[in-house]
């Protein structure tokens, strides 16, 4: 890792901070980094308020999104709420429906086959639709580049309210509203929503002509939450304020569904990574291993006995996608040595058996082990499709553009996107997307990124700190969990490879006659020789804390090491 420290803030904003707030200046330093120089301003950041949340007509059509729904309600119309098979797309389905739910009964929802019908709205989807008498679909989480898809739907008499945080192509589709704050012509003041975000400012606006309060709708912030921690967004702004309170809502009164999962993993008290590598994996194992309407299903249900069978199925989905993308990943790490691509800009593999429902996790995983821009491609009826990833500062979504003579469909974010293309374009495209990474991205940016917040005595490390820094949950992009670093540290002679396999690193690290601090780091075995070598060196680390037998301790949880 290349470590980088962050660039110090002003003096003066610092210590304006460390007086108003009556906080340490390390703590002071922090909130300046993140932008926060005032005390209104770190108040809201310490006590995110729905207040503060921004009004949804500020986003272009929410008018006309309300108007219709409104009209449908009306005219006793049939509305279908139709969603990516994603934790997004599912949490955003199960959010919208169940609101409307609440009030009108007319409503049915729609998740597409990731096999059948691939990403997005679909026209199997509006044949549905029309099949069933549904005039108004919701679609959320996708559609803004579903120009045909909605063009056909208008042709059989269905409008199309979307709901996306995806970057619009150069057109827009047809539709009644299209609410999408990357929207051009949009001047929401928050643009990093999640889909379910979208979802919810448009609930927020149906419920305020309803003459419905905030705390009406708190619990639906569970949904968002989730939504939030696995679609990987900022979490800063309106992100913050709905991750907070819906994390409380998950620890409070979760729906049924979340019980259920949380009683199958025997897990309390949830924090955002928790969604992300507890919830979020078994929500998507249903669309990635059978079908995203069993996510929601369970999201859905308030039987307690129904929740729990639902959970069960989706527990073995869960352990079916680990068994895959364990096989799935391996293969393709021996297809890249194989093929002698080790010195690459990019990785592009692709087998026709490999799993569809995976490939995503499996480009993270080989993201992870070569650090560039990573395509996994299977077959997928008579097509390709493929699962995109990139590295920090390399945009991704863009170098496709730069291909898109070779792709039939793509979209996507900067750092993950999906497309489709014909076989026939596979090797051309593979060139092609090499060559504009190459020739675009800053050789630096394959090597991972480690941002230090400051540098740290090991004297400083204490319970009142740590206290402070717990209050700077939920942690995510935009506001990551504080790394510091100590320089000339020594283990006292007790550091070893721990674990199963012996492939984490516990240390008990101290510096002149500090107090020891008990240390862990996770997958560093290959650290050994550096930290355990009587030598001192420099550690970049988490504060954390340690629960054993009943005791709880501080801990350092180790990023990196260097002689």
């Amino acid at each position: 890792m290349r470590w980088t420290l962050r660039p110090k803030p002003s003096e003066d904003t610092v210590q304006q901070l460390e007086t108003s707030l009556g906080v340490p200046k390390l703590v002071a330093t922090l909130l300046a980094q993140r932008g926060i120089d005032s005390f209104e301003e770190a108040k809201d950041f310490f006590r995110p308020s729905l207040e503060k949340l921004h009004n949804p007509f500020l986003m272009k059509d929410m008018d006309k999104a309300v108007s219709r729904i409104e009209q449908a309600i009306e005219k006793d119309e049939n509305i279908l709420v139709y969603g990516d098979y994603d934790v997004d797309g599912t949490t955003s389905v199960a959010l919208m429906s169940s609101y409307l739910r609440s009030f009108y009964p007319n409503v049915a929802t729609y998740i597409p086959d990731r096999y059948a019908e691939g990403y997005g709205v679909s026209f199997q989807g509006i044949d549905f639709a029309e099949d069933n008498g549904f005039s108004l679909i919701i679609a959320l989480d996708c559609g803004v580049k579903a120009i045909d898809k909605v063009a056909y739907a208008k042709e059989k008499g269905i409008d199309f309210i979307i709901c996306d945080h995806h970057r619009p192509g150069k057109e827009l589709p047809d539709a009644i509203a299209v609410l999408d704050p990357k929207r051009e012509d949009c001047d929401y003041l928050y643009k990093e929503l999640c889909g379910c975000g979208v979802g919810f400012k448009l609930i927020q606006a149906l419920a305020s002509k309803r003459g419905q309060q905030m705390e009406d709708l708190v619990l639906y912030l569970d949904l968002v939450a989730t939504a939030i921690g696995a679609d990987i967004v900022p979490i800063t702004g309106e992100n913050r304020i709905l991750a907070y309170h819906g994390l409380r809502v998950l620890n409070s009164n979760p729906r049924t569904g979340f019980k259920a999962i949380l009683n199958q993993v025997k897990k309390e008290t949830l924090t955002i990574t928790d969604v992300v590598f507890i919830i979020a994996p078994r929500i998507n194992a249903a669309g990635r291993m059978k079908h995203g309407n069993h996510a929601v299903s369970l999201l859905t249900e308030t039987d307690v006995e129904k929740a729990a069978e639902w959970a069960e199925e989706i527990e073995q989905y869960n352990t079916d996608r680990r068994d895959a993308d364990k096989m799935i990943t391996q293969e393709a790490l021996d297809q890249i040595v194989e093929n002698k691509e080790e010195e690459r800009m990019s990785t592009v593999v692709y087998h026709e058996t490999w799993h569809k429902g995976v490939i995503g996790i499996v480009a993270s995983r080989l993201t992870e082990t070569y650090y560039r821009p990573t395509l996994v491609f299977t077959k997928s009826g008579d097509k390709l499709a493929a699962s995109a990833r990139s590295v920090k500062g390399f945009d991704v979504y863009e170098a496709l553009e730069g291909c898109a003579e070779h792709i039939e469909q793509f979209g996507g974010h900067t750092y993950a996107a999906g497309l489709t293309m014909l076989e026939k374009d596979y090797e051309n495209f593979k060139n092609a997307f090499e060559k504009i990474v190459s020739e675009t991205i800053n050789p630096k940016l394959l090597t991972p990124e480690l941002m230090i917040d400051a540098e740290l005595e090991l004297s400083e490390v204490t319970p009142k700190l740590y206290r402070i820094l717990k209050q700077f949950a939920p942690f995510g992009p935009g506001n990551h969990r504080p790394v510091f670093m100590a320089q000339n540290v020594r283990d006292t002679g007790w550091g070893k490879c721990v674990g199963e396999d012996k492939t984490h690193l516990r240390l008990t690290l101290q510096k002149g006659n500090s107090l020891p601090f008990a240390a862990i780091g996770f997958n560093m075995a290959d650290k050994e020789e550096i930290a355990c070598s009587g030598k001192p060196f420099k550690a970049a680390f988490n504060i954390d804390e340690n629960e054993w037998q009943g005791n709880v301790s501080l801990q350092l949880r180790l990023k990196d090491v260097r002689e």
